[in-house]
């Protein structure tokens, strides 16, 4: 698709725009976060000089083996993941994702997000360091997760510790527009898991902010308390949807009385990409200038002309509420005060 530029009152850009709902928002390259790949566990033991037990480094995850023989161990953990039965394990290993457990023969493991007490240290050595010195005690956990096809066996002693109810219970207590408390256990590209306290749901990216979110790392946090709202339940696939931008104000309400076609506004470059620059309005809200009312003439990139953090004057070319879109034009402002000054 070939965006051309137009003249200010022939606005079919937005209609091209149309088709690929802002890429931008969904796209990848300029907007996606880049993975960083976390570093061996081992790696991070050997600097620290630590000599874990034997088991002591791990994923979580049983060796691979045969299951042959452990078809009695996984029914039994199905079942107490059903019941909601609460377990005394001993630690015997760690890495800096948590801590590795024993139990019936099998080996499990408790994320760091889901142990009551820990402290927040942002070294990688620190975190290892404090979860490897907890090898040999015991600890009080529930089951959150079996899986014998990928060999996981996950705890959580935070929702040991809170009033049990397996988590077929939880789910088919649930109900859309349920407000609940959770703590965030894992964020990925693609949204933020949270425990509801022995089921997790996904809040997706898009439901994280009015905002523009590049990633949900650069909002949330693992082991972050957080209030969401039940958006959807799947109790026979164990799947809960979750909006954390639903509980806040809808930014783009009454938006039509606030901005208009010809206003002249002032925003914030929250974004430059290849097609144009986002433009953040008030919280929540943003506008797109497309690369055609940037400026005049011919350049090779919208950041030859803005740049993130810049603060502009816009003028309001178009607002569509219901696709939660406002057209700017930084052209039209130029020329009106070169037409002024003339």
């Amino acid at each position: 698709m070939e965006l051309r530029q137009t003249p200010a009152d022939d606005h079919s850009w937005w209609t091209a725009l149309d088709e690929d709902h802002w890429r931008v928002l969904l796209g990848q390259g300029e907007i996606a976060a880049r993975a960083v790949p976390p570093a061996e566990p081992q790696e991070i033991f050997d600097s620290l000089g630590i000599e874990p037990e034997i088991g002591g480094i791990g994923t979580g995850s049983i060796p691979d083996e045969s299951l042959e023989g452990q078809e009695d161990q996984w029914q039994a953990a199905r079942l107490a993941l059903d019941r909601g039965d609460v377990f005394s394990l001993r630690i015997c290993g760690a890495n800096r994702g948590g801590l590795l457990v024993e139990w019936n023969g099998l080996k499990g493991f408790v994320p760091a997000s889901h142990l009551k007490e820990m402290s927040r240290l942002h070294g990688h050595h620190d975190r290892v360091s404090e979860l490897a010195g907890r090898i040999g005690e015991s600890l009080t956990a529930r089951l959150i997760e079996v899986d014998p096809l990928q060999n996981q066996l996950v705890f959580s002693e935070r929702a040991a510790a809170q009033q049990p109810r397996s988590p077929s219970d939880i789910l088919h207590r649930l109900q859309p527009g349920d407000v609940c408390q959770g703590v965030v256990t894992n964020l990925t590209t693609f949204g933020a898991f949270v425990d509801l306290g022995g089921v997790e749901g996904l809040v997706h990216i898009s439901e994280i902010s009015w905002e523009r979110v590049r990633h949900p790392g650069d909002v949330l946090h693992n082991g972050q308390d957080l209030e969401v709202q039940v958006m959807g339940v799947h109790p026979d696939q164990g799947r809960v949807a979750l909006s954390v931008k639903r509980l806040r104000p809808n930014p783009w309400t009454q938006v039509e009385a606030r901005y208009w076609a010809g206003q002249l506004v002032e925003g914030t470059v929250t974004n430059v990409v290849s097609f144009g620059a986002f433009v953040r309005l008030e919280e929540g809200l943003e506008g797109l200038v497309h690369i055609s009312e940037l400026a005049e003439g011919s350049f090779m990139h919208p950041r030859n002309v803005v740049r993130e953090g810049d603060v502009i004057q816009a003028r309001v070319l178009n607002v569509d509420t219901a696709k939660h879109r406002i057209g700017l034009s930084l052209r039209q402002v130029h020329n009106t005060a070169l037409e002024g000054s003339a």
